[in-house]
């Protein structure tokens, strides 16, 4: 019996791209949608005006009136879904008439949730073509990863001002209570960092990736340590040192525009806030060998990453196109075969599940409140480019599988206190100094 060879994934796409040329209707997102609304409502009215209706079943979930119009998005919507969806709404080809954008993509956060988020086999065929790169896009070397953080990170402080609490923080908060303010949920970030890291007076501290200088300078006030901070932005390296200065803890918090893999000397402690995200998985040996070489032989390091409760996948391309270049979100299963490797001990690990998407709630909430100023400083585009950054954030962590996790690390097994107890009593003792001196 002849045996009959598996088709590979690009004859699939170019297929199925040939049956696209020869059907001038909704087809193929048709198809696509048809698989994916099964849950709720769908409505979109097409190019021509004409409406369509998937799903259908109101009573399970919410029901959104999408608006397309650019027969275009056909075609492009269902070969690279998440990258001509946000490129759409930000081109405003895209709308929710009577709907919003977060209702849309609740409504497909859901329906991916119910369905385990099996694609179809054309996207199964797309998305093994895409993981043989996944290498190529998460290249960050010296020079390189610079160019990508500036792509984010400078353009212009003024934004960041305009939308982030007091203190510039510009990764998930820590609400002590549902209804915590932003400048609240920050402060207790910083103090739950903190009472990790366990200070002592004396103490040199290493900041990776140490933004605009709210925890660095956080830490020199709640303890008499030293602390370097380093980053690849220029907007932020200027502004923090600038902030420690007015703190007046200039004389013990440096920050310099390096990247860490230059850095020579030891410390005492080690602090990683929002950075890991942009080293990528091909540099995980390379980053948790650096800070092997860089700790203490007691010493303690915290590392503070968004991660995602899934097996390996691939950055959504429209955030790695127009917000974080080069940047990934790993699985665990990712991150412990490196640490492994380094000979780094694993002294405690938490995780943080929704409170990053009630910190994007609050950045959405105020970027909508200066929306006007921010459209005068740039442009409409720049404006929708964000809502849609924001709010499918936003999504990824309410409904998706994104979280943020807390690793301790260190060199040897008891170089933090073998019981966990010690984080509650340090908080308190945290906190009290920040009433007598913050």
């Amino acid at each position: 019996m002849r045996r009959v060879s598996p088709a590979k994934p690009l004859d699939v796409c170019l297929r199925l791209e040939s049956l696209i040329e020869e059907d001038g209707d909704m087809f193929p997102l048709s198809k696509l949608l048809s698989h994916l609304i099964q849950v709720g409502s769908l409505k979109v009215i097409d190019a021509d005006g004409k409406t369509h209706t998937f799903g259908g079943r109101v009573a399970l979930g919410p029901s959104v009136t999408m608006q397309l119009s650019d027969a275009g998005l056909y075609k492009s919507l269902f070969f690279n879904p998440e990258l001509a969806a946000g490129e759409a709404y930000m081109d405003g080809t895209l709308s929710f008439p009577g709907s919003s954008l977060r209702d849309f993509l609740a409504l497909v956060s859901l329906n991916q949730n119910r369905s385990g988020g099996r694609p179809s086999p054309f996207h199964r065929a797309v998305g093994a073509i895409a993981r043989r790169l996944k290498r190529f896009q998460q290249s960050n070397p010296i020079g390189k990863a610079q160019q990508n953080i500036a792509h984010h990170y400078d353009i212009g402080n003024k934004l960041y001002r305009l939308f982030l609490d007091d203190g510039l923080f510009y990764s998930c908060a820590y609400f002590e209570t549902d209804d915590a303010s932003l400048e609240a949920a920050q402060r207790a970030k910083c103090r739950l960092v903190a009472a990790k890291l366990s200070l002592k007076p004396g103490q040199k501290i290493l900041d990776i990736g140490s933004g605009w200088g709210g925890l660095a300078i956080y830490l020199a006030q709640m303890e008499d340590v030293h602390v370097l901070g380093v980053t690849l932005s220029k907007e932020q390296h200027a502004l923090a040192n600038e902030r420690a200065k007015a703190a007046g803890v200039s004389d013990r918090v440096k920050f310099e525009l390096r990247d860490y893999r230059e850095i020579q000397q030891k410390f005492d402690r080690i602090v990683s806030v929002g950075m890991f995200e942009h080293v990528g998985v091909p540099r995980y040996d390379e980053f948790f060998a650096k800070v092997n070489e860089l700790i203490s032989d007691d010493g303690v390091m915290l590392l503070h990453s968004i991660g995602h409760m899934s097996p390996p996948s691939m950055a959504s391309p429209w955030l790695r196109k127009y917000i974080f270049p080069g940047a990934y979100s790993p699985s665990l299963s990712e991150v412990f075969p490196a640490v492994e490797r380094s000979r780094l001990w694993v002294t405690d690990c938490e995780f943080l599940r929704l409170h990053y998407a009630m910190t994007l709630r609050h950045w959405h909430t105020r970027f909508e409140k200066s929306r006007a100023q921010i459209a005068r400083m740039y442009d409409e585009r720049f404006c929708r480019m964000w809502e849609f950054y924001l709010i499918s954030a936003e999504m990824m962590f309410r409904t998706g599988a994104q979280e943020v996790f807390h690793l301790q690390l260190s060199r040897k097994r008891d170089a933090s206190p073998i019981r966990r107890d010690y984080i509650f009593e340090a908080l308190r003792q945290l906190k009290q100094r920040e009433a007598e001196r913050l």
